[in-house]
């Protein structure tokens, strides 16, 4: 640990860094200047070598901020460590790339007290490649099957994440955070999503979120595997999200055909490679590739989209 250890508080972000450079400095700032009072902030560097990286963390050092380096294990071990060695009573998981809301943890800390709520993320709002507002739905274990509900910035109760296990560390790839909400959530309890954009979420065509899709019908079929139960008690209401989803797409893939490149983009969805799509779509229009359609003029927010009913019960083995 370089500087001295955090206080024990109340509210503690864990800031985790890998060869991020300046981006770090700008998710700490954010982080220092949250309306709640008392945040204590720790960043975890998961083995950075690069030289203008190092030189950041040794001026957040210097400026009082505590850095705790490990050697090279993942970000599931980043968060670990963080929340293990901060000891506060919540603790909020901030990416290194990522920026909060001055109001972040004051607006999720109230609604973590609500009855059965387990855990807190907000909307997203875009920077860097793509811009735009996501607005993740949060919800129930059924809400998480047949997508990832909510943003890996977080704001939680440490003794419920250590109960869950903590952030899987042989995880590497991605779908981390949907693997812990899972766990957090297979006992009841839902996730609360703030519904204003009080994260800044760096969007770049090498970010893991978008490597992930190459891989990602491999790590969401690891995903089922590791939460049968949960899976087989909701197959009929994944199925069916998964057909509406289907549907929405065709719907666009009409529209964009049918009225050119004019058409609008339409939401960016979470948690279904929406978010990672439209990276691609807006790396390559910036480059130039010939088919990138520019951009539509924004449109006011869609009607709601074609919803799976309700489940009629557990699925028989």
């Amino acid at each position: 640990m370089s500087a001295a250890p955090p206080a024990t508080g109340e509210v503690g972000v864990v800031v985790t860094s890998h060869d991020q450079g300046g981006l770090v400095a700008e998710a700490v700032a954010s982080a220092r200047a949250q309306d709640h009072p008392g945040v204590q902030v720790l960043v975890v560097d998961d083995g950075s070598t690069d030289p203008a990286s190092l030189a950041v963390l040794d001026a957040l050092v210097a400026d009082g901020v505590p850095v705790l380096r490990q050697a090279n294990a993942g970000v599931s071990a980043a968060r670990n460590a963080g929340a293990r060695a901060l000891g506060t009573e919540l603790v909020v998981l901030l990416d290194g790339d990522d920026r909060l809301a001055p109001r972040f943890v004051a607006a999720a800390r109230e609604r973590l007290g609500r009855p059965g709520v387990v855990a807190v993320s907000s909307w997203l709002r875009l920077v860097g490649v793509a811009s735009g507002v996501v607005r993740p739905p949060g919800g129930a274990l059924r809400d998480f099957l047949a997508r990832n509900a909510a943003p890996a910035t977080v704001l939680l109760r440490r003794g419920d994440l250590e109960r869950a296990g903590g952030y899987d560390e042989t995880l590497r790839e991605g779908f981390e955070d949907w693997d812990l909400y899972l766990r957090l959530l297979a006992h009841g309890g839902r996730v609360e999503v703030v519904p204003e954009p009080l994260v800044d979420y760096r969007t770049a065509p090498a970010s893991s979120n978008v490597r992930s899709m190459e891989r990602r019908l491999e790590l969401y079929g690891a995903l089922v595997d590791r939460h049968p139960e949960a899976f087989a008690a909701h197959l009929r209401h994944v199925l069916l999200e998964q057909e509406a989803t289907s549907t929405r797409r065709l719907l666009r893939w009409e529209a964009v055909v049918r009225d050119g490149p004019g058409a609008d983009d339409g939401e960016i969805t979470f948690g279904d490679g929406g978010m990672a799509a439209a990276v691609r779509l807006a790396a390559a229009r910036a480059a130039g590739t010939p088919g990138a359609a520019p951009a539509a003029p924004p449109t006011a927010p869609p009607t709601a989209p074609p919803t799976a009913p309700p489940d009629a019960g557990p699925v028989p083995a």
